[in-house]
């Protein structure tokens, strides 16, 4: 088998009046992202792992921001359209693990629908995708509420 392991991040601002996707959820809160797509930090940050473990670049290359074809895209497409470039390479996911960060809402209640998600998209079964989320303490611009972060690995490989 020839396994390789990506390493993806991301990040937003936030801003009053605006949506929050998270993981493929719509989560209700005051604030959402500033982006040219949806925003999605969390599936932006699954995405640029899987291309990294097969050496494809990463979202921006595959999917710019200065594209009107991705202005509001919902980022669940952006994560089908990856995952189908890796199967294309001959490679199967593993798993995905990502980590938020983020000083509210808290995210506890939309982790699950966040994992069905992204494992729909994917192709994937639920097992294979790991959310958490973590506040800063207040510390840094998360802990400010002024943006979000995300880090993620994942696993692929050939048979």
């Amino acid at each position: 088998m020839d396994y390789r392991i990506g390493h993806g991040y991301d990040v937003h601002a936030l801003a009053d009046g605006l949506r929050l996707v998270l993981g493929g959820v719509e989560i209700p809160h005051a604030k959402g992202f500033v982006a040219h797509s949806d925003g999605d930090v969390a599936i932006h940050a699954v995405c640029d792992a899987l291309l990294g473990a097969a050496a494809l670049g990463d979202i921006g290359k595959h999917f710019p921001d200065t594209s009107a074809d991705y202005a509001g895209i919902d980022s669940k497409i952006l994560l089908r359209r990856v995952a189908a470039m890796l199967r294309e390479k001959g490679y199967e996911i593993g798993n995905v693990d990502c980590t938020i960060r983020m000083q509210r809402p808290k995210l506890r209640p939309y982790i699950d629908a966040m994992r069905a998600a992204m494992a729909g998209a994917m192709g994937v079964d639920d097992d294979r995708v790991s959310v958490k989320a973590t506040t800063t303490e207040q510390l840094g611009f998360e802990g400010r509420e002024e943006g979000v972060s995300v880090t993620a690995v994942a696993l692929i490989y050939k048979k």
